[in-house]
């Protein structure tokens, strides 16, 4: 059976940005997924939360990650229940509010964090780290504060 090249046709450079990001997005996020998975039993998903609880200093809520992460509000608290069923993270009450609570990696959560985290700097070593040159990072920076910056009104 033969096969045929296919080509994007007439896509102009804009259009084949954009979907060099998804390529980009998608296929660094599936390689992170799989070594997480496989090393750690953890998915992507959990990872994020404990990446940005890692960074914190006190307990967040989780309204906060959903707001942070690109997960909803419902999946960072399932995600906080299998972790906390691990005891890689714990519930506290706020101290604001007595109906609420906040999360926060526990002693083990943030060992399993560490070593996930080199995991994921592995993963990303072939496919990411060793292909772009510092210019290349500050150009990405550059563009990812562009897309992320509200427009002006």
């Amino acid at each position: 059976m033969a096969h045929n090249e296919l080509s994007m046709g007439g896509l102009t450079p804009r259009d084949h940005a954009f979907y060099g990001l998804v390529w980009a997005g998608t296929t660094l996020t599936a390689r992170v997924d799989q070594a997480l998975t496989r090393r750690h039993d953890l998915p992507l998903s959990w990872f994020e939360v404990m990446l940005w609880l890692n960074a914190q200093q006190e307990p967040v809520a989780p309204s906060e990650l959903g707001a942070r992460t690109l997960l909803s509000r419902s999946q960072v608290s399932r995600v906080a229940d299998s972790l906390q069923a691990r005891g890689l993270v714990e519930r506290v009450p706020s101290p604001t509010d007595a109906r609420s609570v906040r999360i926060a990696l526990t002693e083990a959560g943030r060992r399993a964090f560490a070593e996930a985290d080199a995991t994921r700097r592995e993963a990303l070593a072939e496919a990411f780290d060793n292909r772009l040159d510092d210019a290349d990072i500050a150009a990405l920076e550059s563009i990812w504060a562009k897309l992320k910056a509200r427009p002006a009104s």
